[in-house]
């Protein structure tokens, strides 16, 4: 969501790596965007939490109504919505898989714990040869841009953006 005020802006940079509340405007223009996608999603993964505070709804029951049949929400806010119950979509329900209106929410809140081992291993085997392409064996962070994986992960470079 582009930036409307200086308030917006400052309040969307967080701290520690945390979202914050934002002004109302800014979520009342999020929530239009947000339901347009949402209708046209097959899948859709929600993880938004503020410390010390409820998750914030961001899928409403209305917006589940909107998608087709056999669609997936996979909610990491399960069971942190207000008093214990829902998260980022209020259908939600901690450590359960229900379905409303013909889609599937997830809430399992110990996902990890549900991968495989086999799966687990992978990742961190990707993770390390990942780093392993731009750690040198004294620790020194380089990026090879001749490497055509590291330069396909590379986002920003410089202050400019390199993928969006």
């Amino acid at each position: 969501m582009p930036y409307e005020t200086a308030e917006e802006k400052e309040a969307a940079e967080g701290v520690g790596g945390y979202a914050r509340p934002m002004p109302q405007s800014w979520l009342d223009r999020q929530k239009v965007e947000v339901a347009k996608r949402v209708a046209a999603a097959d899948v859709v993964i929600s993880t938004a939490l503020i410390p010390g505070r409820a998750a914030p709804v961001l899928i409403t029951e209305e917006m589940v109504k909107s998608m087709k049949p056999g669609s997936v929400i996979v909610d990491i806010a399960a069971g942190k919505g207000p008093d214990g119950k829902g998260g980022n979509c209020p259908l939600s329900v901690a450590d359960q898989t229900v379905v409303a209106h013909g889609v599937t929410v997830v809430g399992e809140t110990n996902l990890a714990a549900l991968v495989g081992a086999d799966a687990s291993q992978l990742y961190a085997r990707n993770v390390l040869d990942f780093l392993k392409l731009v750690l040198g064996k004294d620790g020194t962070f380089s990026v090879p841009m001749d490497d055509d994986i590291v330069a396909a992960c590379l986002m920003t470079q410089g202050g400019e953006v390199k993928r969006k």
